[in-house]
């Protein structure tokens, strides 16, 4: 057998090793062995003892007794004196010579040995008592009883001792670990504490609810704010109150919305203790309420100021490329247009020529200038700046009608497949621009495919997380394209063709006309599998309208009704005077919308007021046009301009639009028509509106 313990085991890690203690409910029982080699005498002991509860084991003899007490425990053990072999006075020594069962009581039986010689023998063999036979069950057991009581109560001393050195191991034990875990503890807080301070983040708790009041806030915080950490626990409002003005709200936000999402992520500026702001990024997570404790929100805060400047000066950079990029194609295009416009005037001015040369040299400048006009609406689509005229149409009904010229811009070695819904797909847009979108991507096509290939057009709905949209796919088999061209494909200018090739804004049309037209623009591209690119336009549940082709506007048609001609550039002005007197109307000018509303304010009447829209000095034609309204109701209003920038004309502007450059007889027939819906010439006349 192993020596008890004085405490508490240890494991290898250095933790005390927890043990079962004893048990104390179960009821403790006593076992008796019987030896005797008359099998009458020990069933006559069986029997006497049974009433007492106990194990009752027979040995037929000395030596088998023996090998019992080497394996077994026994409250006390009832001896035959006189057996064959070993006798009762030698089983008694041997078991008195071993410490485990030195003492053990011995109870001599004798029928024999009855004399006080034999009697005193027996107890100087360590016997506690003699009965003797025939034995009397009675006295056998109330003496029996009397002996395994006390070994009972003993055995109960002994399990209480053993109960009560448990108790003591298990609180030295649980001291112990107790001393461990706190100086595990103390260590890894040491750590922790070491890595916040390494490592360039703020660490923070805080409320969930207004004013989300700061519960912690590791010391990193002073290194790139200049306040210490005591500045944000002691006052809830410290850390709201140092963001700048005009971030404040989505700050608020971005906190209130972890309460409903469980995070929250948001950039703000913050006022440093050297009055300078400095941009933070801040994002956390909503913590799961315990035992009914306030909610608190767990977060990190990172300086990005750095980031944002190294953006923004990226952002920049890219810009700047992108100027440089469109300002040279701009000037490479308008000088080539320049040069013949300057030269054939120049040519004009200086010689007189036949009828026939002068007619070529007049008919070279209109398509320079045409060119250049068609230069700038490009320009203007892909900045989404083009005047757009949009009307609900079914898509694939254009399509189907646009495929015949599709044709003719591919060429034959290319096949046209167009996979088109029968049922309508109907979407609020300008089909001239469509058209010429279509266009566009089907010319790219066909040059990404010069030996041939297939142009598939299809047509579809989808939903999508961004909206409702109908989707129109250009997919081509051509060569495709590596990333550093995918990525810039939408650039104007842009081009992998070769001089002369194109103009590099055919793309660009592309992207600006359907993001002007509320949609989205995707390409799919790589080398050897060809391009795929997606318009996706809203999708609108409306009856689509019939689109009929504007008829050739090429009579030129003139009148004498009274014009109020507005126009802040005096050589646009010059020249636009002189067309409209040339066809025979009477002109009023103004150069900025505060003459016009003097001459407004006038008696004089007007028919109609003719105004550019951006102008000097505040006040756009649309703003003039409305008050020259509200003077005169009857007047008639054709607005103009060239540009149109944020704010000034949309599609729900209730003026109609002439866009520049106009040639003299699209000019002349809008006149017409605003004139001949309006009132008789001359009857707007400022006079009767204020008698009104």
């Amino acid at each position: 057998m192993t020596p008890a313990s004085t405490g508490p085991g240890l494991t290898r890690s250095g933790r005390a090793e927890r043990s079962a203690p004893p048990d104390l409910s179960t009821p403790l029982t006593a076992r008796i062995l019987i030896v005797d080699d008359d099998e009458r005498n020990a069933f006559a002991a069986v029997q006497a003892l049974e009433e007492l509860g106990h194990d009752l084991v027979v040995a037929r003899s000395g030596e088998e007794a023996l090998r019992r007490l080497l394996d077994e425990e026994f409250a006390v053990i009832l001896l035959d004196l006189h057996m064959p072999g070993m006798d009762g006075y030698e089983t008694a020594e041997l078991v008195r010579s071993r410490k485990r069962t030195s003492r053990t009581p011995i109870v001599f039986l004798t029928a024999i040995f009855r004399d006080e010689a034999h009697v005193f023998q027996a107890y100087s063999a360590g016997a506690v008592d003699v009965v003797f036979k025939p034995v009397d069950p009675f006295i056998l057991k109330s003496k029996v009883a009397v002996l395994v009581d006390l070994y009972l109560k003993t055995e109960e001393v002994k399990r209480q001792s053993a109960y009560q050195q448990w108790l003591l191991d298990e609180h030295a034990r649980v001291k112990a670990e107790a001393a461990l875990t706190e100086r595990a503890l103390r260590q890894t807080e040491a750590r922790q504490e070491a890595i916040l301070q390494s490592l360039p983040v703020v660490f923070t708790s805080r409320a969930a609810e207004p004013p989300y009041a700061t519960h912690f806030v590791s010391q990193a915080i002073e290194a790139i704010t200049g306040f210490p950490s005591a500045c944000f626990l002691q006052e809830a409002e410290f850390g709201l109150s140092r963001v700048h003005p005009e971030d404040v709200e989505q700050v608020r936000q971005a906190l209130a919305g972890a309460a409903r999402t469980g995070r929250y992520a948001c950039e703000f500026r913050w006022l440093c203790a050297d009055g300078q702001y400095r941009v933070f990024q801040d994002q956390g997570v909503l913590a799961p309420a315990l035992d009914g404790a306030p909610r608190e929100i767990f977060g990190v805060l990172l300086d990005a100021t750095d980031r944002r400047m190294l953006e923004e000066q990226l952002t920049q950079a890219r810009k700047m490329e992108a100027v440089g990029q469109l300002t040279g194609g701009v000037a490479h295009d308008f000088n080539n247009l320049l040069t013949v416009v300057l030269g054939n005037v120049d040519m004009l001015a200086r010689k007189a020529e036949d009828e026939a040369r002068r007619a070529r040299r007049i008919d070279a400048v209109r398509q320079a200038a045409e060119r250049g006009r068609d230069l700038t609406r490009q320009l203007l689509a892909f900045s989404r700046r083009q005047h757009l005229t949009p009307v609900i149409l079914d898509v694939s009904a254009l399509i189907r009608d646009f495929t015949p010229l599709i044709h003719q811009a591919v060429g034959e070695a290319v096949t046209v497949e167009l996979l088109l819904p029968d049922s309508p797909l109907c979407s609020h847009v300008d089909p001239t621009q469509l058209e010429t979108a279509l266009l566009n991507l089907a010319v790219n096509a066909r040059d990404a495919m010069p030996e041939g290939g297939v142009l598939a057009i299809r047509a579809l709905r989808e939903t999508t997380a961004t909206g409702d949209w109908v989707t129109i796919e250009v997919e081509d088999t051509g060569a495709g394209m590596a990333t550093e061209v995918r990525d810039r494909v939408f650039e104007p200018f842009f081009t992998t063709k070769e001089v002369g090739k194109g103009s590099g804004l055919g793309l660009s049309q592309v992207y600006g006309f359907v993001r002007q037209s509320e949609g989205e623009v995707q390409l799919d591209s790589a080398v050897g599998r060809g391009s795929t690119f997606r318009l996706r336009l809203p999708h609108s549940g409306e009856a689509a309208q019939e689109v009929r082709a504007a008829a050739p506007e090429i009579e030129i048609v003139g009148g004498s009704e009274k014009i109020l001609l507005v126009e802040d550039d005096p050589t646009v002005l010059s020249l636009t005077h002189d067309l409209l007197t040339g066809l025979g109307y009477q002109v009023t000018c103004a150069t900025n919308a505060a003459e016009a509303l003097v001459i407004l304010r006038s008696p004089a009447p007007f028919d109609l007021l003719f105004t550019d829209v951006v102008m000097p000095g505040g006040v756009s034609g649309v703003s003039l046009a409305r008050t020259a309204r509200e003077l005169r109701p009857g007047m008639a209003v054709l607005l103009t301009s060239g540009f149109i920038g944020e704010g000034a004309v949309t599609a729900d502007v209730e003026f109609p639009l002439l866009d520049k450059p106009y040639e003299t007889s699209i000019m002349s027939t809008k006149l017409r028509k605003l004139l001949d819906a309006g009132a008789t010439p001359a009857s707007t006349k400022a006079g009767s509106v204020a008698a009104e």
